[in-house]
């Protein structure tokens, strides 16, 4: 993981922004007795990269992490258009209950950079559609270079945005929260397409934490420094949840990254833990046997 990634994470100021002030309305008129929809995961299910997670002996990574986990943010749909087959794959390996959030190809956000894009997003969703129910929200990622003078661009393909998939979207570029832009403009849009702001926390890009929502949905993308602080950073973070689930917040996405993965799977369990026992949930911990063996120890 190579974006926000600083050498000396002890020198950020981790202090996550004030709520903003549009959010207690929008999440009031939301409100409901039932609780949130929580998912939290990983980035990636390959062994490799969660090195440790897997018990000796697993062949099928996929199948075993859908039995630890609710939820996978999957970034290889970035890089691939996969054939439907293996999509259906993921689907037949997942339980009931599990879902993908997948990443739109980098063809329509990096390549076209939304321009002509409508041939290559509905190849993109008819493959992804083939994940049915397990199908949780899609995300687009724009690059760091896509700034505010291609909001045009950016409006009309949201604009066009077939409303039976759900989406959320994440920018890049300092302009667009820097009070250069007109946010507003972005954020009516959002609400009005039912599309979720992403809040991208990362210790080299604090100018991208936004606390903006635009739907009753929380889609965090967390990435960790592998120091220590991951874990205080998950104590503000769980703050700042419970405020919005007493607020009304009727899903919260929340998806672990690290410089290094394989601490991934401790910090979402760590996370995990705090909302089932503060907020009376009953979210699967995930088995490490790393923590079972006393390797090494959850709450730091």
């Amino acid at each position: 993981m190579k974006f926000g990634k600083v050498e000396n994470p002890d020198d950020i100021d981790f202090k996550l922004p004030e709520d903003a002030a549009a959010n207690k309305a929008l999440l009031n008129a939301a409100k409901t007795a039932e609780k949130p929809g929580i998912y939290i995961g990983c980035a990636k299910w390959n062994k490799t990269d969660l090195k440790g997670f897997y018990p000796k002996g697993t062949k099928d990574e996929l199948a075993y992490y859908a039995t630890q986990f609710n939820s996978i943010e999957l970034n290889a749909t970035f890089y691939n258009n996969f054939p439907v087959e293996t999509i259906e794959t993921w689907y037949t390996k997942t339980p009931e209950g599990f879902k993908f959030f997948p990443k739109l190809h980098q063809g329509i956000s990096h390549w076209k950079r939304l321009k002509e894009a409508k041939e290559p997003t509905e190849v993109y969703l008819d493959g992804i559609a083939h994940l049915q129910d397990k199908l949780g929200m899609l995300f687009l990622q724009m690059p760091d270079n896509f700034g505010p003078k291609n909001w045009e661009t950016l409006r009309d393909y949201l604009e066009e945005w077939p409303s039976g998939f759900p989406l959320a979207l994440e920018l890049r570029h300092t302009g667009w929260y820097d009070d250069t832009f007109n946010t507003e403009d972005l954020y009516s849009l959002l609400e009005k397409k039912n599309i979720t702001h992403i809040v991208t926390d990362s210790a080299g890009r604090r100018d991208l934490l936004h606390m903006r929502l635009t739907t009753p949905t929380a889609f965090i993308r967390y990435n960790g420094a592998n120091v220590d602080s991951d874990y205080t950073r998950l104590d503000d973070w769980f703050e700042r949840l419970k405020l919005w689930t007493e607020e009304g917040i009727r899903n919260i996405y929340f998806f672990v990254h690290q410089n290094h993965e394989e601490a991934s799977p401790l910090l979402s369990s760590y996370l995990i833990q705090k909302i089932n026992n503060e907020l009376g949930m009953d979210l699967k911990v995930p088995y490490d046997p790393r923590v079972a063996s006393g390797q090494v120890t959850l709450f730091k």
